[in-house]
């Protein structure tokens, strides 16, 4: 599984730090309250567990995801993207006219057990 973020999320990330500064972190919503759209929160602000996968950086921060959510999703590559809208009620981008949204590409998975030699 590999994270990445379009430009418009980029650039969404810039003006949060510009306004709340550097330290944040993402962390992807498992369901729970607002959907399972991809969280940006102060690192003072969220506790990262021993259950949370890191799957990265976008913009320089850091991307994480919990272990369960991350098993059904391991096949997947996510991009981060920022669109209009009303963002994650306890995320940063909330207030800003624009949310960040997950979208997801199954990646082709390789049987090595049953390749032909």
């Amino acid at each position: 599984m590999k994270v990445k973020a379009t430009d418009s999320a980029l650039k969404l990330i810039e003006e949060l730090k510009a306004q709340h500064g550097e330290e944040l972190l993402f962390h992807q919503s498992g369901g729970c309250c607002d959907g399972s759209a991809p969280m940006c929160y102060p690192k003072n602000e969220y506790m990262v567990g021993s259950s949370d996968v890191k799957l990265g950086e976008i913009g320089g921060l850091p991307f994480y995801m919990n272990d369960d959510q991350y098993e059904k999703w391991k096949h997947t590559d996510l991009t981060i993207d920022a669109v209009k809208g009303i963002g994650g009620m306890f995320s940063l981008d909330n207030g800003t006219g624009k949310r960040f949204l997950t979208k997801s590409e199954i990646c082709l998975v390789v049987d090595n057990d049953n390749k032909k030699n």
